[in-house]
């Protein structure tokens, strides 16, 4: 990792990240909870399954906490999973979700997908925007990819 990139990582305080089993994002989850800062990793379902979602993430965030030897149990509070940007269903981009994904490319050329990623910059758009995150915050966006979904979706763009 880069100077520069290893500099915002520690200096960022809020994470967030599309949450289905994001295995990655799960690790940190367990591996902030051995560090003394507070940092908030934000998940967002995407699946529309919120509470089948959620004990999935706790349990495997719970038994990566026990392998990497925590010593306690994670809370329920240090799983967080936002459930506002589902559109109610899995695989189907609302109006939001295709408003992020324009706004994304057009700004900062980044593709995300109307499935994932789309869902999840959507949740970051709307949280700075309503105050959730306020202003001057360093937030470190989780891209897990999904560009290739963008093909099943030409139609809409």
């Amino acid at each position: 990792m880069c100077t520069a990139v290893r500099a915002f990582f520690h200096a960022a305080r809020r994470f967030l990240c599309l949450r289905h089993t994001a295995y990655g994002e799960l690790a940190l989850v367990a591996g902030f909870a051995l560090q003394e800062e507070e940092r908030a990793i934000l998940g967002i379902d995407g699946s529309a399954t919120v509470e089948q979602t959620w004990e999935q993430i706790a349990r495997i965030a719970r038994r990566t906490a026990e392998a990497i030897g925590l010593g306690r149990e994670l809370t329920d509070d240090e799983i967080v999973l936002l459930d506002e940007w589902h559109a109610g269903i899995y695989g189907i981009p609302d109006e939001k979700t295709i408003e992020a994904i324009r706004l994304c490319a057009r700004l900062e050329g980044v593709l995300t997908d109307p499935v994932y990623e789309g869902k999840s910059m959507a949740a970051l758009i709307d949280l700075i925007r309503d105050g959730r995150i306020e202003p001057g915050s360093r937030v470190l966006y989780a891209h897990l990819g999904g560009q290739p979904a963008l093909n099943a979706y030409a139609g809409i763009f």
